[in-house]
């Protein structure tokens, strides 16, 4: 620990280097799998968005009556060398998400030598929190955001004899941003956290734009989800949960800064 505190700024950047070589070997590895099984990633992971037999289509009809027959969307490829940009895209993106943990744990280990002992003692773990708080968000986006996008824009029609033939650019960009920064929206309580860790924030801030945040989320929501009232709110109630965990852990630092 003290050789690494005594590090010239030259040996930190070359440090800094080598974490980022070794986290873009994990997202390359990661990228030629998925391109490697693109195909099947294709046909059974994003195209059965817009299938009705979609787990989440069905959950809504069983649960609330609100059934899907059939999305009338067609995906088309429209630009000669679209379906392999695509393909890199999808296997970048992909990359990054399964990477994720490893890209977290080499960036926190080149900032946890500059923590002092009791600091690092209070974050142990928390790479494993930040990659469940972002798988779930990715899953959440996946199985909630994303179908709920597809079918709302795919069923609408300003005539019937408009037809719905959406570019596959269209239709994966749409899917893979949406899941990618609900994510990263689930990361909230762990901004949180380190804002209240430099003591930017501090709960009674958190709760006195309380109000101010819920509308923010709410635009948000809004932003990332189909223009309906149903969607944002389910989008956004798990985020005010997090916001409101947010409070919570910064409350827990300022007590421990004041126990120190």
């Amino acid at each position: 620990m003290a050789e690494e505190n005594n590090m010239s700024f030259l040996e930190h950047l070359e440090e800094l280097r080598w974490r980022l070589v070794r986290s873009s070997i994990a997202i390359v590895l990661f990228a030629t799998v998925i391109f490697i099984f693109r195909e099947w990633l294709m046909d059974n992971i994003f195209m059965t968005l817009k299938s009705p037999d979609f787990p989440t289509y069905k959950l809504l009809c069983n649960l609330f009556g609100i059934c899907v027959s059939e999305i009338k969307l067609n995906v088309q490829n429209i630009n000669m060398s679209g379906q392999f940009s695509l393909t890199l895209m999808i296997s970048i993106v992909g990359g990054i998400v399964c990477a994720f943990p490893y890209i977290f744990w080499e960036l926190w280990n080149f900032v946890k030598p500059g923590l002092r002992q009791n600091e690092a003692k209070t974050v142990s773990g928390i790479t494993f929190y930040v990659s469940i708080l972002f798988f779930l968000g990715i899953l959440f986006g996946f199985f909630i955001i994303a179908p709920l996008t597809v079918q709302f824009f795919g069923n609408w029609q300003l005539s019937g004899d408009i037809r719905n033939n959406i570019t596959i650019s269209s239709y994966l960009t749409t899917i893979v941003s949406t899941v990618f920064y609900t994510g990263l929206l689930f990361l909230l309580p762990v901004v949180i956290f380190i804002f209240s860790k430099l003591g930017i924030m501090t709960p009674a801030f958190l709760r006195k734009y309380r109000r101010h945040a819920i509308v923010i989320v709410l635009i948000l929501a809004a932003i990332i989800t189909p223009p309906d009232f149903i969607s944002q709110i389910i989008v956004a109630v798990p985020i005010l949960i997090l916001y409101e965990v947010g409070i919570l852990i910064s409350a827990r630092v300022e007590k421990n800064r004041k126990n120190l």
